[in-house]
């Protein structure tokens, strides 16, 4: 998996005001939704919260990757943001967040689900990696780090 192939400049956001967990969940399902019209922003969020529901998308380092099923859409959807001040996302290792890479799958994606998961957070593992995304000072910035990993 490829993060080139899941993000768009569209869908990167840099050095966002958080405030809570919610609000940026808000904010992921907004942003994706203006990016592809055939996904609804209300029922994202829905989706994301119940899936914050069953246990934290926080994996530690100050990242999370908040992840669920969506309709209407056949294609795996990323979204990155980094926050201005790092929020309680109820972590693994109790660490505040502050880089969120959202990741959306179609309803029928199993495998595939599972494997760009495992892809996306042994990316975010790399601390170079969280570094350089942590130091982008633009959108665009982001984004362009986020498309070099490998």
């Amino acid at each position: 998996m490829q993060i080139q192939s899941l993000l768009t400049p569209g869908r990167t956001l840099c050095d966002i005001e958080g405030v809570s967990k919610k609000r940026v969940l808000e904010i992921l399902a907004n942003t994706i939704a203006q990016d592809i019209p055939a996904i609804d922003a209300d029922d994202l969020f829905r989706r994301l919260i119940a899936r914050e529901r069953l246990g934290s998308t926080g994996i530690g380092h100050g990242i999370a990757i908040p992840h669920c099923r969506v309709e209407n859409y056949d294609g795996v959807i990323g979204a990155l943001i980094t926050l201005n001040q790092p929020i309680d996302f109820d972590s693994i290792d109790s660490e505040p967040v502050d880089i969120l890479f959202a990741m959306l799958v179609p309803e029928n994606a199993h495998g595939e689900h599972l494997q760009n998961l495992a892809a996306l957070a042994g990316a975010l593992n790399d601390s170079e990696f969280r570094e350089r995304l942590r130091g982008a000072d633009s959108d665009a910035a982001l984004y362009e780090i986020a498309i070099s990993k490998d």
